[in-house]
């Protein structure tokens, strides 16, 4: 059974449900940053998934990176799949301005988070549910 790693619910709200991915809003308003975590039990890599499961995942990502440009009109998306803290495969999406807090540089460790609130969390949500389907 799939269980959501620890941190990753700590750190992010459940922003929607996908065909292979938990959709996931990362709680740091520095930047619109939203993490795909495929459903599978026990896996830490890409490779580890099947091939209908990869292909389903690159879909999944590449539609949320194009509706993250567009709803919130960014200069540069990032993508990245870590797992250095996290072992639980995730692939974070991050919409980058010039203007943000790190910039051009990399946003982890950058700047302290600066957490939603809860409404404004949901609005942020609901900007991308306006270009993406979840």
């Amino acid at each position: 059974m799939f269980t959501l790693h620890h941190q990753l619910a700590k750190d992010c709200f459940l922003a929607g449900e996908l065909s292979l991915c938990s959709l996931l809003l990362l709680n740091d308003s520095n930047y619109p940053w939203f993490i795909l975590v495929p459903r599978v039990d026990n896996i830490r890599e890409v490779f580890e998934l099947s091939g209908d499961q990869q292909a389903l995942l690159s879909g999944e990502s590449n539609g949320l990176s194009k509706a993250m440009s567009e709803a919130f009109g960014c200069d540069k998306m990032n993508v990245a799949a870590l797992g250095n803290q996290v072992p639980q495969l995730h692939v974070h999406h991050v919409a980058r301005f010039k203007h943000d807090a790190s910039w051009p540089n990399p946003v982890w460790g950058a700047v302290p988070a600066k957490p939603y609130g809860a409404v404004d969390a949901q609005k942020v949500i609901e900007q991308l549910r306006q270009k993406f389907a979840f």
